[in-house]
């Protein structure tokens, strides 16, 4: 687990580097046939981060190489998830709230993510077993496995923890504290907010673009980020993996069975993701 984490880490960390190239200069933005917008920093993203896991012969699905057949996923025991860019429309707008993520799945779960924030230089991270951590400063620490993923990580790994802060954090918000998205807002998430305020009165709500939103849950910074509109597979699963790693949960909204993956529509149900800090809440839908 220790090398798919750290190789992990280091193509995130590689890939945004190239993604501040584009995102300092002048840079055109095309739009897809679902008129989401794509940059030179995706693509580039996409080629360094499937270099950069190549070594270990696992399959890679990723928002930019999505047309692989279910014929062909349904028999992937282990494999990639991978957002080389998640949060485009953050980028275009140039307000810094975009990430990498990287996620290894097994069967239908996320075992473990890694998400990188460019422009703040945070890294977060969690595996199964292990737990979830954040480095600040992130590009100033030395990986010495960076172009060497055969090498073995534990030792480095371990380096990297000793310089991590664990999730969540010792402190919490001192109202209940809801997160949502910054571009995706829709009618039933209100909703959905108000519903919180009858039960808990004095409601906090905080924005924020791309997977942040699962990363200020595991720190505790959140108490909860209910995501009550479209996303996909590639936009959860390292963020799922940080949050299970926290000790919290990502559950469907209609059932609040954990997220599933690889699946024959890579379309996400609605979903909650949940700190629990606050105490158990039952939501009235």
């Amino acid at each position: 687990m220790k090398t798919y984490l750290l190789t992990s880490i280091a193509a995130s960390l590689a890939a945004g580097r190239a993604i501040l190239d584009v995102y300092h200069s002048d840079f055109e933005v095309q739009y897809k046939a679902d008129d989401s917008p794509l940059t030179l920093a995706d693509r580039r993203s996409h080629a360094i981060i499937a270099s950069g896991l190549a070594a270990f012969k696992l399959p890679v699905l990723s928002e930019e190489g999505v047309d692989i057949p279910f014929s062909e996923r349904r028999a992937w025991q282990l494999f990639w998830l991978v957002d080389p860019l998640d949060g485009t429309k953050e980028f275009v707008k140039r307000n810094g709230e975009f990430t990498v993520n990287i996620a290894l799945v097994e069967g239908r779960r996320p075992i473990m993510g890694v998400i990188y924030v460019p422009v703040l230089d945070v890294l977060y991270f969690g595996a199964r077993g292990m737990g979830a951590f954040r480095i600040d400063s992130a590009s100033k620490v030395p990986l010495p496995i960076e172009s060497q993923p055969g090498l073995r990580a534990d030792g480095i790994v371990d380096g990297l923890l000793a310089q991590a802060v664990r999730l969540p954090g010792a402190t919490s918000p001192p109202v209940y504290t809801v997160i949502g998205s910054r571009s995706h807002r829709g009618p039933d998430l209100g909703a959905y907010i108000e519903n919180l305020r009858r039960q808990y009165g004095e409601i906090q709500y905080l924005s924020a673009g791309s997977s942040l939103k699962f990363c200020r849950v595991a720190e505790g910074a959140a108490d909860i980020y209910p995501r009550l509109a479209p996303t996909m597979e590639w936009d959860t699963a390292a963020g799922q993996a940080v949050v299970e790693g926290a000790g919290f949960q990502v559950v469907r909204y209609d059932n609040h069975e954990p997220l599933r993956y690889n699946k024959e529509n890579l379309l996400n149900p609605w979903f909650i993701v949940e700190s629990g800090i606050h105490g158990k809440r039952q939501v009235t839908r």
